[in-house]
């Protein structure tokens, strides 16, 4: 009797929680399964969102990274030219991201240390003004493939115009060479009229010695002898003064000039001065760097560029002949004040016309 009742009481407990509503019977599935399958806590069936995305990330990663090797292979075997191209175009992308990257990372610097260009150092100084000048020009490739569809135009004319649309960054080696010699004949077109000019001056400068001096140079000049320092330090008054000053330069002077530094001669005199006064402003500033530095510490592909910049093809000088020419142009340069800088301009042509293996 007493076993009846507590089988009764235990059914109607049972049936009152069940009728009471859905909420009990919901928490007894959900546990369920637990004591099923084992304890909640358990990492293998209850993971968390960043493990799943995690793991997802790098299913896709390892997806991406074979088919990418899949279509590198089919390139390089089908189409070898065409993966050629491809292959350096995607490691200018590269080398030109790091460049941009430790651009900006020395203008960072530069704003939170409140330091000028010029007090950098010279190999800081050198990437900031070749990064501005590599990324103005790839900034008009971008610019004029904006229009709709004109992206697959840019890239044939990419590739059927190489040096005058990409920078060194998406040259071959071999394209290099060629390329810096092609730029190197067309400054050295302007050198001729810019020794003819500086032999028709000699009359209007008032000191006689200077004008004796003048006249020596351009002479051994046109016999293709190389000017010694002294030779060319010892007319900085005649550039520091008119005719042959900054201010004081003649408009056609200046477009052969400009010329000589690889830079657009098709501009209004105004803004040809401007031009040549801040490269050659930035030129100087980078002598007086070096000069700290020591030519000693440059590595033999820095040292070819410093020449290239000054004006000296030296693609095909020996390094220890353009670490001697550099050292020349250094010992003129750190002489020269800011009024004589005229005379840096100049020295683009008259250290570098003849200097033995540069007439090419």
């Amino acid at each position: 009797m007493a076993l009846s009742r507590v089988c009764w009481a235990r059914a109607a407990l049972w049936g009152s929680a069940v009728t009471r509503g859905p909420h009990v019977t919901r928490r007894l599935q959900l546990i369920r399964p637990g004591l099923a399958w084992g304890a909640p806590g358990s990492s293998k069936m209850h993971l968390s969102p960043k493990a799943d995305m995690k793991s997802l990330i790098s299913y896709v990663v390892t997806k991406t990274k074979a088919i990418n090797g899949k279509y590198h292979e089919f390139l390089s075997r089908r189409f070898p030219r065409v993966y050629l191209l491809y292959t350096i175009f995607m490691k200018g992308l590269q080398m030109l991201w790091a460049d941009a990257k430790k651009a900006r990372r020395i203008r960072t610097s530069m704003w939170k240390h409140n330091i000028k260009f010029h007090q950098l150092s010279y190999r800081e100084m050198e990437h900031l003004r070749q990064f501005r000048r590599d990324i103005t020009k790839f900034l008009f490739l971008g610019i004029i493939s904006v229009p709709p569809f004109a992206n697959y135009l840019v890239f044939v004319l990419m590739y059927l115009f190489p040096r005058q649309l990409l920078v060194q960054h998406f040259w071959t080696p071999e394209q290099k060479i060629d390329f810096l010699d092609v730029y190197h004949g067309l400054r050295k077109e302007s050198h001729p009229e810019i020794l003819r000019y500086l032999e028709r001056i000699v009359p209007l400068i008032s000191d006689a010695g200077l004008r004796k001096h003048m006249t020596e140079l351009c002479t051994k000049m046109k016999h293709g002898t190389h000017p010694t320092i002294h030779e060319i330090l010892a007319l900085r008054k005649c550039f520091s003064n008119p005719p042959l000053g900054m201010d004081q330069l003649q408009a056609f002077q200046m477009r052969a000039l400009s010329r000589a530094m690889l830079l657009t001669p098709y501009l209004p005199p105004v803004l040809l001065r401007y031009r040549l006064r801040t490269h050659t402003t930035v030129i100087h500033q980078l002598d007086k760097a070096l000069a700290k530095l020591g030519i000693g510490q440059l590595t033999a592909q820095e040292v070819k560029s410093a020449c290239y910049l000054r004006g000296l093809n030296s693609n095909h000088i020996a390094e220890e002949r353009c670490r001697t020419w550099l050292g020349e142009w250094l010992h003129i340069s750190c002489s020269l004040k800011e009024a004589e800088l005229s005379l840096l301009l100049h020295n683009l042509v008259l250290l570098s016309t003849n200097y033995a293996g540069s007439r090419l």
